[in-house]
């Protein structure tokens, strides 16, 4: 590790600062409109993809967004690695960085992941910690940028559990001038930690109990599931807690016929969405999970470019 300078890395949306993150989505957008323009920056290289969860989305787009750089996921489940039990963080980072040009880590702990970074001489990026999901806020950006144009100023309101998706969707929103409110049952709010955090990135965020309070307004409408991986033995209590905060067509016509409807998947019909909305013709979901690739890619991009000039 002689003359060891530590890479750009992605763990958490504030990673980037307003201006890095407007040209991360601005790469995005052109190149998913123009896929010749994609360049080549992994060509001939390997990025290894570590997931301790189960994974669809996020392995897929992860793994076409390398493929279409040039490059070559290797992709490891976490009972290969055995992090932290059969193998420490930081030599797991160390030794896959001898290897490959990129790490990408999808774990139960986000110390894990600092550990990995305060090590790795290549980019690590965060593919979902219990603390943050900087990739999906990323493609929810791109998203609504596509079908508002500027964010600036619009008003984005996330209905459900103050969990990872939505720490990083109000440091995402603080960065690109979108004002959020999110909407929780008591006990389940957004951490104030977070919300001090948004507030000192310049963001608007309010946190307002009545979903119905919380919809007026907005231009969009998020909302995840209430039971996440892991949390299956509480999925009871959280379904009863939940009640009343499901997405559904009177909580859509509150916020009014040009509202879109938001979800970073999977989708329990029935519980925090109903069927109606979440296949109806305000809803975004299909195009915000497409963009997932074209987000992740230009976040490599970005930090492969880091040491020189950027995108």
């Amino acid at each position: 590790m002689t003359g060891f300078t530590s890479p750009a890395h992605f763990l958490e949306v504030d990673d980037f600062d307003a201006v890095t993150l407007k040209a991360v989505l601005s790469a995005a957008q052109e190149w998913k409109t123009n896929p010749l323009a994609v360049p080549r920056c992994l060509e001939g290289k390997g990025a290894a993809l570590l997931f301790e969860k189960p994974s669809t989305r996020t392995r897929v787009s992860t793994e076409m967004a390398i493929v279409t750089l040039g490059g070559h996921p290797v992709s490891l489940r976490g009972e290969e690695v055995g992090l932290g039990v059969r193998e420490s963080a930081r030599d797991i980072a160390k030794m896959l960085s001898g290897y490959c040009s990129l790490i990408g880590a999808r774990v139960k702990d986000h110390r894990e992941l600092e550990a990995m970074a305060s090590v790795a001489s290549v980019p690590v990026i965060n593919l979902l910690s219990d603390r943050s999901h900087p990739c999906q806020a990323v493609a929810d950006l791109l998203t609504l940028r596509e079908h508002f144009g500027e964010l600036d100023g619009r008003r984005i309101a996330f209905i459900g559990d103050g969990n990872n998706v939505v720490a990083s969707l109000a440091y995402a929103a603080a960065l690109s001038g979108l004002e959020i409110v999110v909407s929780s049952p008591s006990g389940y709010e957004l951490d104030s930690d977070v919300v001090a955090r948004a507030h000192n990135l310049g963001g608007t965020i309010e946190l307002i109990s009545d979903p119905y309070e919380a919809v007026a307004g907005a231009d969009a409408i998020y909302t995840d599931v209430w039971t996440s991986m892991g949390q299956e033995d509480q999925s009871d209590i959280r379904r009863a807690a939940f009640a009343g905060y499901q997405i559904n067509e009177a909580l859509m016509a509150t916020a009014g016929p040009k509202a879109v409807f938001l979800h970073c998947l999977p989708a329990h019909r029935g519980e925090e969405v109903a069927a109606e909305v979440i296949d109806g013709a305000q809803s975004l979901v299909w195009q915000q999970a497409e963009n997932r690739m074209h987000a992740t890619r230009a976040v490599i991009v970005q930090l492969l470019g880091e040491s020189s000039e950027g995108i």
